[in-house]
């Protein structure tokens, strides 16, 4: 059995298990508790396919296995293996019909999701088709590219930890937060720094993918594109939520970059006054 087939095999396996979980227990995090672990197994797949003797194969399998590690760490210790489910769900399920969320359920949380999933590791396919091409600087760029992303979401995942662990504290001592929402560090520069991380960190793999096929488009850049579609929808329908909670977040949107890190509005207009 080949590589690819094995990871369509665990692909229509953990579709399987996600779904018969989401009925059985009446929640729908389930491809969320998987999406740091898939990608890791798919291109490991790619890379023992190899026998782990073709250096750039090792490489992407090592630094999404690093990416892997840090965002189920950062999932677990928010209470995502402890049965928590997405708040994003809860609102858009009393949005729909029973059936209509069942569909959706199905069709986007379970196949889409994890089919997307499969669909970002695919540049390792390339670079196992493409063994001959040797490992070379190119590769070693977007390695450090990639290592610096992860850092970065790294950075905004703990400055965002802090903050709402700061805010817990001051909520059950009887305090009042002066700030309902993070608005400083890297949270200065975007609103969503840690997505945009995440998303770039997929982009670079699939440069690394495309080094190994000597071309700057090929099939496997579909993954990519889907997965930035996915987190425009997602930063859409989870500032709709954000606003609804808390009309100074109009405020925020208002001054400071969605997803790019960019300097706020606010202070380019003080250095121009």
């Amino acid at each position: 059995m080949t590589p690819l087939h094995l990871v369509l095999l665990t692909f229509a396996v953990v579709c399987a298990a996600c779904w018969i979980a989401s009925l059985i227990t009446n929640e729908h995090s389930w491809v969320d508790r998987m999406w740091s672990i898939t990608p890791v197994i798919y291109v490991g797949e790619f890379a023992r396919g190899a026998h782990f003797h073709n250096a750039r194969l090792n490489a992407m399998a090592i630094i999404v296995l690093l990416w892997g590690a840090r965002l189920t760490f950062n999932f677990a210790r928010k209470g995502g293996y402890t049965g928590a489910e997405d708040y994003r769900w809860p609102v858009l399920r009393a949005s729909m019909k029973n059936w209509q969320f069942q569909l959706f359920n199905i069709f986007f949380i379970v196949l889409y999701q994890n089919f997307l999933l499969v669909l970002i590791s695919l540049p390792a396919l390339t670079a196992y088709n493409h063994q001959s091409t040797a490992f070379n600087g190119w590769d070693l760029l977007f390695i450090a590219i990639f290592a610096l992303f992860l850092i970065g979401e790294t950075v905004a995942d703990q400055q965002q930890w802090n903050f709402q662990e700061a805010k817990k504290k001051l909520i059950a001592a009887g305090g009042v937060p002066e700030k309902r929402f993070l608005t400083t560090g890297l949270f200065r520069y975007s609103r969503h720094p840690n997505y945009f991380f995440e998303v770039a960190q997929w982009w670079v793999l699939y440069m690394i993918g495309a080094n190994a096929f000597n071309a700057l488009f090929q099939r496997t850049i579909l993954g990519a594109v889907l997965l930035t579609l996915l987190f425009v929808g997602s930063t859409g329908f989870t500032e709709k939520i954000t606003l609804s909670k808390y009309p100074e977040y109009a405020d925020y949107q208002a001054t400071t970059s969605a997803v790019i890190p960019w300097f706020a509005k606010r202070r380019l207009r003080k250095q121009t006054a």
